[in-house]
């Protein structure tokens, strides 16, 4: 779970988490042939608001981030939802990264602030 207070590592675990999904969503579309092939995917709710209590938060905050787990289904890959959901991927991606910009920046600030 990301539940810290520390925004890079917040946002670098979002970039590590975004990069999974697009790997899961990658294999869908590689193997849609395959007989047998069980749709992969990465719930981001899951990952992301599952400490809701004072308890589960606190308990995150010491342990860090949990495992991401690719959740199986029993439907079949369908190119276009996997072609949308990879468009939307690219663009959490974007804002992450973004984000993480915008981190390093203030930071360069920051430290250009106290050295003059």
């Amino acid at each position: 779970m990301i539940i810290q207070n520390n925004p890079f590592s917040n946002t670098l675990h979002s970039l590590d988490l975004i990069a999974e999904r697009q790997k899961a969503l990658s294999c869908n579309l590689a193997n849609m042939d395959t007989p047998n092939y069980r749709r992969k995917d990465i719930s981001f709710a899951q990952y992301l608001g599952a400490a809701s209590g004072s308890l589960e938060t606190a308990l995150s905050m010491k342990m860090g981030p949990s495992p991401v787990t690719l959740q199986a289904s029993d439907e079949k890959v369908n190119p276009a939802t996997e072609l949308s959901e990879m468009q939307k991927n690219a663009i959490m991606f974007t804002v992450a990264s973004r984000r993480m910009t915008s981190l390093i920046t203030e930071m360069k600030t920051v430290i250009n602030m106290g050295a003059s």
